[in-house]
């Protein structure tokens, strides 16, 4: 119908597959659409509502060569959320109203959510685990982002928005359920890493609550949406050359790595991702 956002859906049983057909099925059922950060000369986007359901988030292999970013990157961008090794790039208006550095990490508003004439934040993370370990399924473990007094004006508001998890019990085992909302999110340059992250995020979660709860808790589905899922006009050069081309040329098994395969080249990498990111926003 005219005028309508397209919503779509994609499935697979793990990360590079359920990425590689969202890409495919964005680019070619997604709207025409204009940007905040469109240059004159730019063609419109590619948007869509879309839901990714990944039936198996550990299911191999999870990292696609086609992603924009070396393994290092993506080393680096699972320990910002989960370990928050750039938090200290947060600006603090507080302390300096002409601070410029980053609005937020999506680490400090999960770990550490802090909220004005509060002193310390809120470790949302660990209540989720708490709540879920103390009633598995309640419909209310859940983490936020969006902090509604500074988000709305701000110049670059948090895209994640929120967590939602439950579990589900099986024949041997619990099974952590989880749904990952942004309101937008980057196809083509971001969105990969992104759920790559949340998974390890997931993975921690699942493993808090067995440790809460002496339960056995196993991964069960990850479902990824996002408000506007894009690819941005301004590289639709890159993304056909590089990826659509990468399809037609090589096998799924050439287009992609196994983690376990590339685990220990990625945490060779720490040490200096810890050193690098210890020198940023000083």
């Amino acid at each position: 119908m005219e005028g309508n956002i397209p919503v779509l859906m994609v499935e697979g049983e793990g990360l590079a597959e359920t990425w590689e057909r969202s890409l495919v099925k964005a680019y070619r059922e997604g709207c025409d659409i204009k940007t905040e950060y469109d240059k004159p000369d730019d063609p419109p986007s590619k948007d869509c509502s879309m839901t990714l359901l990944i039936r198996n988030p550990l299911a191999e292999p999870m990292i696609h060569r086609d992603m924009p970013g070396g393994l290092e990157d993506l080393q680096e961008y699972v320990m910002e959320v989960l370990d928050g090794i750039k938090d200290h790039c947060v600006r603090d208006t507080v302390a300096d109203p002409d601070d410029t550095r980053w609005e937020y990490t999506y680490h400090q508003r999960l770990f550490g959510y802090s909220i004005p004439k509060i002193a310390e934040g809120f470790d949302q993370i660990e209540l989720l685990a708490k709540k879920l370990a103390a009633t598995p399924h309640t419909r209310r473990a859940q983490a936020i982002t969006w902090k509604v007094w500074e988000d709305n004006d701000c110049y670059d508001p948090a895209c994640l928005q929120s967590i939602w998890c439950r579990l589900l019990q099986g024949e041997d085992a619990w099974y952590l359920n989880t749904n990952i909302r942004f309101r937008s999110n980057d196809a083509y340059k971001a969105a990969l890493m992104n759920m790559f992250a949340f998974i390890q995020l997931q993975k921690k979660i699942a493993a808090r609550i067995s440790e809460l709860s002496g339960r056995k808790v196993e991964l069960g589905r990850y479902v990824h949406q996002a408000d506007s899922y894009h690819i941005y006009g301004s590289y639709f050069s890159e993304f056909e050359n590089r990826f659509l081309r990468g399809l037609e040329r090589r096998t799924f098994e050439e287009r992609t790595f196994r983690y376990e395969d590339v685990k220990d080249i990625m945490e060779e990498a720490v040490p200096l991702i810890r050193e690098k990111a210890a020198k940023m926003g000083r």
